[in-house]
């Protein structure tokens, strides 16, 4: 046998793990980042979505519906509780409740929790954290990076 006909010596299988794994090392950071975005994305959509959807219901019956999980009336139930396709496989937890300091009559939060036991569990953002969206348009995040949170 000739040598081109041994294939790779260990030393060259070794080198080539060696570098896919770095380049592994390297890309999984970025895909992370880029999953809990678009995870975030979705979730924000979803909440402008609930907002439209809140102020229709105003727009009938003069007050807002708080609306979570748990809700058992109807009319709160016609309001999605979950961000992505399914509760399972989303982010976040949606919540509708009155604004700190103020009557449901006249101003809603929409709240997104990541990561709760009723959807995906082990979805973090802890860039972000907890999202809000009230019917005043205020737009904000508890988490470290909360200015960048909403675009």
């Amino acid at each position: 046998m000739n040598a081109a006909e041994r294939g790779l010596s260990l030393l060259e299988t070794l080198v080539a793990v060696a570098i896919f794994a770095l380049l592994a090392a390297v890309a999984m950071p970025v895909f992370t980042d880029a999953m809990i975005a678009a995870r975030r994305a979705e979730a924000q959509g979803v909440m402008e979505e609930l907002m439209q959807q809140q102020e229709r219901y105003f727009t009938q019956a003069n007050t807002y519906i708080a609306f979570n999980a748990g809700s058992a009336t109807g009319e709160a139930k016609q309001f999605r509780w979950w961000s992505g396709r399914s509760p399972p496989g989303s982010g976040y937890e949606l919540e509708g409740k009155a604004c700190d300091n103020d009557d449901i009559a006249n101003c809603i939060q929409l709240i997104a929790k990541p990561g709760t036991a009723l959807v995906d569990n082990h979805f973090k953002d802890p860039q972000c954290e907890q999202l809000t969206l009230t019917s005043t348009g205020q737009r904000t995040a508890s988490g470290p990076a909360a200015s960048r949170c909403w675009k």
